[in-house]
């Protein structure tokens, strides 16, 4: 197939979803049950091809040159998340992970001491690692607003924390790495424009999976992988930046030549976009992968995929509430296709090992991801198991067999 072939008329798929057809654009489909999207969504042959493409044309005629030549290709990277997410392709910056992107994010807000940022309970590792370093650094306190009973932020005692505290920042997880929780962004978004608050959201494992519309959500930042339910290469994401935050003069601490235009021996000037928040090099070939996976992805249709993951996740869980000895983590008034359970007499590598020989694809989730949620739940581990839109009933229903075999194992085999 060439780069822009793929077996379903993208922008005009079905619902239901045409299975057949996607799992066929899908290499790894008929190779492995991939439940692991929450960790690296499967590429689809037009994304593979797209990058092995360039890398063939760097190869033929030079790096620089490649990418002058492909000026046009690569501009699609921002115009295609733009419209993903309802913004401009000038408010779009490429970074390496979604890590990357919400850490230069930070790196522009000029914290001082006694700033306090105001986050969840569920916020990414990452994040929650980064503020208490901002913490020991600066001097920042950190606050986590209170779960709510049944699990996800209780949104009124954030509001409350808000209006008592007037946060420097407020973050939020959209969905968590260790759990299906879909957090109520746009809720919290409308809080913080009432206050005039700053506002950043992780939005790593929901783009691709679920809608964001960033005027909606209310978002001075938001963050997110390409390589997750994007279905895009590793090592990329972007970063979302308001016009706020533009026209605000926030700029990332160690810009470079890229994002600043050096006007004077000692004076410089930031661009105008949200380039001010990229670096000079790009990997090329990965770039152009990312535009062709959103571009996928919204041929696919961000409706259709949302309404299609939820549901297999939503059985999954059913199957693996039912197996006795397992017990389903996923709390809140909104789950997601991220599915996480623990499992009695089993210890994590050997049981993740045993899934594996079953050619099913998973992850472990461990304390440390999640002190406060996993502490909550009394669990030192889980499984999270993150089917997507290509997956079928057939391999849910695989996947709960398996796991209620290995439930019957005695614990002497382990």
């Amino acid at each position: 197939m060439r780069p822009q072939d793929s077996a379903i008329a993208l922008g005009d798929a079905p619902l239901p979803l045409d299975i057949d057809a996607l799992r066929a654009d899908t290499p790894g489909a008929d190779q492995v049950i991939h439940f692991n999207n929450s960790g690296c969504g499967l590429l689809a042959r037009p994304v593979l091809d797209t990058m092995v493409d360039h890398l063939t044309l760097e190869a033929s005629i030079g790096g620089y040159e490649a990418s002058a030549a492909r000026a046009a290709s690569v501009r699609e990277f921002y115009q295609q998340l733009a419209a993903l997410i309802n913004t401009s392709p000038d408010n779009i910056a490429f970074a390496g992970s979604s890590t990357h992107a919400y850490a230069t994010a930070l790196s522009s807000i000029p914290f001082e001491p006694g700033d306090v940022i105001l986050t969840t309970r569920d916020d990414f590792i990452s994040n929650q690692i980064a503020f208490l370093s901002l913490r020991k650094r600066f001097g920042v306190r950190v606050v986590h607003a209170p779960d709510l009973p049944g699990g996800g932020v209780d949104v009124a005692a954030m509001a409350g924390l808000m209006r008592r505290h007037r946060p420097r920042l407020v973050a939020a997880t959209h969905v968590p790495t260790n759990s299906g929780l879909v957090q109520p962004i746009a809720e919290i978004g409308r809080h913080c424009r009432e206050l005039d608050l700053l506002y950043i959201v992780d939005a790593c494992q929901s783009v691709g999976q679920l809608p964001l519309d960033v005027a909606e959500i209310g978002a001075d930042f938001l963050a997110a992988t390409c390589r997750k339910f994007l279905r895009g290469p590793r090592g990329s994401g972007f970063l979302y930046v308001s016009d706020r935050v533009l026209s605000g003069e926030y700029e990332p601490l160690f810009i470079d030549m890229h994002g600043a235009r050096w006007t004077a021996p000692e004076q410089y000037e930031p661009v105008d976009t949200a380039a001010r928040f990229e670096e000079w090099e790009f990997p090329y070939a990965t770039v152009l992968g990312c535009a062709a996976a959103t571009r996928y992805a919204r041929g696919v249709g961000i409706d259709a995929i949302a309404a299609r993951s939820p549901a297999l996740g939503a059985r999954l869980r059913d199957g693996l509430a039912a197996i006795p000895g397992v017990r389903v983590l996923d709390r809140g008034p909104q789950l997601c296709a991220v599915v996480t359970f623990a499992i009695d007499n089993w210890l994590p590598q050997p049981f993740k090992a045993a899934m594996d020989a079953r050619r099913v694809n998973s992850a472990l989730s461990f304390r440390e991801f999640a002190q406060f949620d996993f502490g909550d739940k009394d669990v030192d581990w889980a499984l999270r198991l993150s089917p997507h839109y290509y997956n079928t009933e057939s391999e849910v229903d695989t996947v709960v067999a398996a796991v209620g075999e290995l439930s019957r194992f005695h614990p002497a085999a382990r």
